[in-house]
């Protein structure tokens, strides 16, 4: 082995050794593994550094901050391109100009085919073309930070309803990207349990020098699975909904939640039963289908539905355009 390719070996290792040390590793250890001398080792840190590596040396100790470090990887071409379809999806899920997602997709498109790259820049562009705000850059920013590193987060937490901004101090347990939105599950200290959040109403986020440790026992695929997309509960309800002929081949072709069944209809349309924690949640997806879908049971989630279709013809039937009468025009099912 020449002299190169024995101190290229040799900084895949102390990278390799640093990463699998949390706490770090004093110089004289890396030295006694590696069968150099400590001088090199420092000659070596220093290298590292200057490549990039973020390094940190505390009493001695020398580590890798590994929120600010992902080692390469190799991937295959159905690999990269899953990852291709996972930026056009997030493109369309977060609202505002996020620099580490763009830097990422950028980082990505470098090393993939030529011809889907310009799939990838579409992503670019669309994020790009978002209002660029730092806050809800920071609040992630502190939330994967102290949800990588097992320490708390204090936030800034903003009532959909008041407005009151109420502080609480949580412990991490999973971010979860949904359409409407990125939410972050956690244990939260004032109400002594598992809460969910979602990252649009937090004013501001904290790392805290206060560690935690997720439970062994938390299941995030099986608390997620209570809910309709984020809202979990430990009791659920079974909600019914009634589809027309029209609409039952849109209804079938997909799996909506775990728990669902999907019973035909002799008229040619379906009943989709689910349980759900919160029902509330189904209730865009509900109005999403318009006419085709009718709610069932339960009956309070059938008034409010109805409800809100009276609220929503009031609004049309009294505005300056409106005439107080309905002149519907059939619309093409094509979607």
């Amino acid at each position: 082995m020449t002299r190169l390719a024995s101190r290229t070996a040799r900084l895949r290792d102390i990278e390799t050794m640093l990463l699998m040390a949390p706490t770090g590793l004093p110089v004289y250890t890396i030295a006694e593994r590696l069968g150099v001398t400590r001088r090199t080792i420092y000659r070596d840190l220093n290298f590292l550094e200057n490549q990039g590596v973020p390094l940190w040396q505390e009493n001695g100790r020398f580590g890798i901050n590994r929120t600010r470090y992902l080692a390469n990887v190799r991937l295959t071409f159905h690999e990269a391109m899953s990852l291709v379809l996972a930026g056009l999806l997030l493109s369309r899920t977060i609202d505002e100009r996020n620099p580490h997602v763009i830097a990422a997709l950028q980082k990505l498109g470098g090393v993939l085919p030529t011809n889907l790259v310009s799939q990838l820049d579409r992503a670019i562009e669309r994020i790009e073309a978002q209002d660029s705000d730092y806050r809800p850059i920071a609040v992630l920013e502190a939330l994967t930070e102290g949800w990588s590193t097992g320490r708390k987060v204090r936030i800034q937490y903003r009532s959909p309803r008041s407005g009151e901004i109420r502080p609480r101090t949580i412990s991490p347990y999973a971010l979860e990207p949904t359409p409407s939105g990125i939410y972050v599950i956690g244990h939260d200290d004032w109400a002594n349990e598992l809460r969910t959040f979602k990252l649009d109403r937090l004013e501001a986020a904290t790392v805290l020098n206060q560690p935690y440790q997720i439970p062994s026992s938390f299941d995030l695929e099986a608390h997620l699975s209570t809910g309709w997309r984020i809202m979990a509960g430990e009791t659920q309800q079974e909600v019914v909904v009634a589809f027309t002929p029209d609409v039952t081949p849109r209804v079938l072709e997909r799996q909506w939640h775990a728990s669902q069944t999907v019973k035909r209809r002799p008229d040619g349309g379906c009943l989709l039963h689910v349980q759900i924690a919160e029902p509330l949640e189904m209730m865009p997806w509900i109005r999403s289908w318009g006419a085709e879908a009718e709610v069932v049971q339960p009956d309070w989630l059938r008034q409010e539905v109805e409800a809100d279709l009276h609220r929503a013809l009031i609004t049309y039937q009294t505005t300056e355009k409106g005439s107080g009468s309905l002149g519907i025009k059939p619309v093409p099912r094509s979607l």
